[in-house]
């Protein structure tokens, strides 16, 4: 089954082929944006809604493999699936290593390339949630106070209230306060909750 709230993005010079593309994708409920040239895609503003890349290698101006490169550096994910008709092993792999999801040498089974959009759509959905809660974690740690913060540092390599209160030069009760406001703000229901989500926030461990 087709993501019909995504987009399909195809970039492909050869005008009969992008046509027959556009019309396969649609043909199965798919949102179609198609593109003459890498440049050309480049002026459009990035999808907002799940999404992917069926790219030409070859194309006039910036190549296919140029245009992954500079999304890579703008750090604007899309998963891609190149598509050539003189593709060779080296640029194969350059490609692979570089995070494509397929490449198909031209002439490919239409169910080919429906097969490997319906998996970089489910993998672009995966990275969207991911980055929509890694964003979420931050904007909650983002309000926690300056000593609200340095105690989460400190309860989530184990410490109990009183060692943090003596590192911090505070009462014992003022810890748990502070501590119960950090649970509260952060949404975590155990500490071991709280201690996964320093770790994917990165927080560094207080030294003793």
């Amino acid at each position: 089954m087709m993501d019909t709230e995504a987009l399909v993005c195809v970039v492909e010079d050869d005008a009969p082929l992008r046509e027959s593309l556009i019309n396969l994708l649609r043909s199965v409920g798919l949102q179609v944006a198609a593109f003459a040239s890498a440049q050309e895609f480049l002026r459009r503003p990035h999808p907002e809604v799940p999404s992917c890349l069926v790219l030409d290698v070859r194309l006039p101006g910036l190549s296919g493999l140029e245009l992954q490169q500079r999304l890579a550096e703008a750090d604007l994910a899309m998963p891609i699936i190149f598509i050539t008709g003189y593709g060779d092993i080296p640029m194969s792999v350059q490609a692979m290593k570089a995070g494509a999801v397929e490449f198909l040498t031209k002439p490919f089974r239409d169910q080919a390339l429906l097969d490997a959009i319906h998996q970089a759509l489910a993998h672009d959905r995966t990275a969207r949630e991911q980055r929509a809660q890694r964003e979420d974690l931050r904007r909650r740690y983002r309000a926690l106070t300056p000593r609200e913060r340095d105690v989460m540092a400190r309860v989530v390599t184990g410490r109990l209230n009183k060692q943090v209160a003596g590192e911090l030069g505070t009462s014992e009760a003022a810890v748990k306060v502070h501590r119960q406001h950090v649970m509260a703000k952060m949404g975590a229901r155990s500490l071991a909750e709280l201690v996964r989500m320093a770790d994917r926030l990165g927080i560094p461990t207080p030294q003793v």
